[in-house]
């Protein structure tokens, strides 16, 4: 996917992942300069985990984004795109703790977006079972999605670089999931 990203700085906080790089590395290649190179970022990538991880606590990475989001607020411009596990709008039997904690992630970005709008665009991409060797997901959520089959990393990154597109001015607080249909399947055992 192209999208012109000159002049833009991208900035990533949290988990470093397979997904993360190979979005670090589309908006590079879309013009994006990438690292802490500006005080205050044009585009902020949080990235919590998209394995469930028992006794998750985002509370730290929140905060972060809450900081960026008042600072981009004060500047007059921004975006910040949360990376959350699917878990966050459908939650995973066998993972309840950590669905909680991707919920509250939700409500945060949602929250922030009506708090920092309209200047400041905030969203979620709600990622699935990506990967022959599992990158994000559970594979139990394979049986209940409609396609079957586990996502690409390369899936992920097209649907990032819609919520970095310039030319996307009117979405905010929402949860995309890039989950294969899981989220709209039926009755779960996980």
């Amino acid at each position: 996917m192209q999208i012109e990203l000159q002049n833009t700085f991208v900035e990533l906080r949290g988990e470093q992942n397979p997904v993360t790089a190979a979005i670090l590395d589309a908006v590079r290649r879309n013009g994006a300069t990438v690292g802490a190179v500006a005080p205050v970022p044009d585009i902020l990538i949080v990235s919590l985990p998209l394995l469930p991880v028992a006794g998750y606590e985002p509370a730290p990475y929140l905060q972060a984004a809450r900081q960026a989001g008042e600072a981009m607020l004060a500047r007059g411009s921004g975006r910040i795109l949360f990376l959350v596990s699917a878990a966050a709008g459908m939650p995973m039997r066998r993972h309840a703790e950590f669905s909680v904690a991707m919920a509250g992630v939700l409500a945060t970005v949602r929250t922030m977006a009506m708090q920092l709008g309209p200047a400041v665009l905030v969203n979620a991409l709600g990622v699935g079972a990506i990967g022959e060797a599992l990158v994000a997901g559970d594979a139990a959520m394979l049986g209940h999605a409609s396609v079957k089959r586990p996502g690409t990393v390369a899936e992920v990154v097209d649907t990032a670089l819609f919520f970095c597109d310039p030319l996307n001015s009117y979405t905010t607080g929402q949860l995309l999931s890039v989950d294969g249909g899981w989220s709209a399947g039926y009755g779960r055992n996980f």
